[in-house]
């Protein structure tokens, strides 16, 4: 028995090296094969936006050989469809900027307040109950909220101004901020919920109301994640187009008046991508000219809201 013993032991130890080995083997190469087609997704999405941007450059390049830069950028007066055209892009610039300002008047201020009562007054059942409420918002299509400006909004203002224009921006940037409210609602509010919960009992212990732990702890401790809460809210105001195009009119007149009609640099490039204009003309470039500048834009929000980010959670670590 003994001797029987020795033996299964000792085939034990021979075999027992392998089996690990050959385990070891498939499980790093199904790493290996997981590890792969991640990078395929990551680098179909990097190339899909480097083709993009490349596509934008290229056009915008062929249009600037056209139209100097310096009068593109500087003029004010857009009619590229008209006959003689003028180029200069600042009414389509001010309609855009005219018209996120007052969604973001809308948006951030009640964004705000509503993750604040989510955060830190309501009760966990409420905020069930709340939240995804406020959410639908998100949900709803764009040209709904376009339509809802047109035919409920813009009568509603218009028996406070009897002057003002069906199509205008005031009407349009109003639904906008109510559309933008859930996104500045929800990263707000997770900002704030990501504050430790002793900040909050430091200050109760100092004697500090709900109010001010609100006020003075938890918002300023959260205020990386709300700036870039706000930030993004406004690269989505700025490249929002179906509520622009259907109840801001297509006025390119340069004005800031909110309660005549303006035209945004989204709902032109829609206007014109519509097929009337031949590809290769340079009325049809222009919708590279402009979307070349709003991705530019986006991108700088975008770079200042992750700057912002990078550096307030270097401090908070």
């Amino acid at each position: 028995m003994d001797q029987l013993q020795a033996n299964r032991t000792a085939q034990h130890e021979r075999a027992a090296p392998g089996a690990p080995l050959v385990g070891n083997r498939w499980r790093s190469m199904r790493e290996r094969i997981i590890g792969s087609v991640l990078f395929l997704c990551a680098a179909v999405s990097i190339l899909t936006t480097a083709g993009i941007v490349g596509v934008l450059i290229f056009e915008a390049l062929e249009f600037l050989r056209a139209v100097p830069l310096l009068d593109f950028l500087t003029g004010t007066v857009w009619t590229p469809l008209f006959s003689p055209p003028s180029f200069g892009v600042l009414p389509l610039v001010a309609g855009t900027a005219v018209v996120s300002l007052i969604a973001m008047l809308i948006a951030l201020p009640l964004g705000l307040l509503a993750a604040i009562f989510l955060s830190e007054y309501a009760s966990p059942r409420v905020r069930r109950v709340l939240r995804p409420l406020l959410e639908i918002l998100a949900g709803v299509p764009t040209v709904v909220y376009g339509y809802f400006a047109l035919t409920f909004v813009t009568p509603l203002l218009r028996q406070l101004w009897p002057d003002m224009q069906v199509f205008n921006a005031l009407s349009a940037g109003i639904v906008m901020g109510i559309m933008i409210i859930p996104l500045v609602s929800s990263l707000s509010e997770d900002a704030m919920t990501a504050v430790p919960r002793a900040l909050r009992e430091a200050a109760y212990g100092l004697g500090a109301t709900k109010l001010e732990v609100t006020l003075r702890t938890v918002v300023p401790s959260a205020l990386s994640g709300i700036t870039a809460a706000f930030i993004l809210a406004i690269s989505r105001a700025i490249g929002e187009t179906m509520i622009v195009l259907i109840a801001a009119g297509q006025s390119t007149i340069m004005q800031l008046n909110p309660l005549k009609a303006m035209e945004t640099m989204t709902a032109f490039i829609a206007r014109v991508s519509l097929g009337d204009n031949p590809q290769q003309s340079i009325e049809f470039k222009t919708i590279f000219a402009v979307g070349m500048l709003l991705f530019i834009m986006t991108f700088a929000l975008n770079l200042i809201s992750q700057r912002i980010l990078t550096r307030y959670r270097q401090v908070y670590q």
